[in-house]
């Protein structure tokens, strides 16, 4: 019997000396994380920390963002105009107060720097979150949403690949009149992830609304969009029950053809099918059956409007 503890002691902490050199392989390779000359996408550096003590390794990645890369190729991921003010590490949560310079990168040059500073820090051991603050208040997109708090699942695409590269493209996206009972054109230039597919990019952007206010939105910003594929020629778009809801005053086949008319703008797509839920037996307002292909439908835009939207930044959150 005392043997077999013996022998049951020793694999117990064999096993916990393996776990724990294996935790200590994992946290001691750390990376700078810098653009390439282009601007287009995130690179990086091996780098080895002076210190052990998770605060000091912060304090020591925030001064990095103002050293040069080694490799000649690479670039820093902040702009010299843009400052760091202070910076705070409470509990899992890295909180980087920057200057209104912030707000002077282009869309492209902004998303990469949060890449690389949240991908830089919650590299660390202890950290979780990191919160972007400018002045004293908290960072917002294009339409003044907060960003909140952001973790390396915050760039990263639903097939698992990290986002590297950006891309700009403009999209033609209808969304409502004033009234409600037409469409518009509107024409939106977009920076985005070149992992996200077009198709699932203007849904997103249907999704968020316009930036103009020329235009109305046609989706319920509480619609999750569950998935989004082509096959055939056809489009099929899975809702969460989120897009039954009335929640704008629109006519029934405005919503609907927001997205039908949207997509049919890609040349990969000749009809749309619709699901809630993966289900097709739908009956939307007790009007539009869901269990049919959706075609282009040219008399609901309204004619002779077209409307240039602003920049927007695109991140798969």
């Amino acid at each position: 019997m005392n043997k077999l503890r013996i022998i049951f002691f020793c694999t117990i902490l064999g096993l916990l000396l393996t776990a724990c050199g294996n935790k200590k392989a994992v946290s001691s390779g750390y990376f700078m994380y810098y653009v390439n000359k282009e601007e287009t996408k995130i690179v990086t550096e091996a780098y080895q920390p002076n210190s052990e003590a998770t605060n000091e390794i912060v304090g020591e990645f925030i001064a990095l963002l103002d050293e040069n890369p080694k490799n000649a190729n690479y670039k820093k991921a902040k702009p010299d105009n843009v400052k760091v003010l202070n910076y705070t590490l409470e509990s899992n949560q890295v909180y980087i107060t920057f200057d209104k310079g912030y707000y002077d990168m282009s869309e492209v040059t902004e998303v990469l720097l949060r890449t690389a500073v949240v991908r830089m820090m919650t590299q660390i051991p202890g950290v979780e979150f990191v919160s972007f603050y400018i002045n004293d208040k908290p960072l917002t997109d294009v339409n003044g949403n907060v960003i909140g708090i952001m973790t390396t699942d915050n760039f990263i695409e639903n097939t698992g690949d990290e986002i590297n590269t950006y891309e700009r493209t403009k999209l033609t996206l209808y969304y409502a009149n004033t009234e409600g009972n037409k469409l518009i054109e509107t024409s939106v230039d977009v920076v985005y992830s070149s992992n996200i597919s077009m198709e699932k990019l203007i849904i997103e952007q249907l999704i968020k609304g316009p930036t103009s206010d020329k235009v109305y939105p046609t989706i319920p910003p509480e619609t999750k969009l569950i998935s989004v594929s082509i096959k055939n020629g056809i489009c099929y778009v899975n809702f969460d029950e989120g897009f039954l809801n009335k929640t704008y005053d629109l006519s029934e086949s405005v919503p609907v053809y927001s997205v039908v008319n949207s997509l049919l703008e890609l040349s990969t797509i000749n009809k749309v099918q619709i699901l809630i839920n993966g289900e097709t037996d739908i009956t939307y307002r007790e009007v539009i059956n869901f269990d049919t292909l959706f075609e282009r439908n040219l008399d609901i835009i309204e004619n002779d409007s077209i409307v240039t939207s602003g920049k927007e930044d695109v991140i798969n959150e």
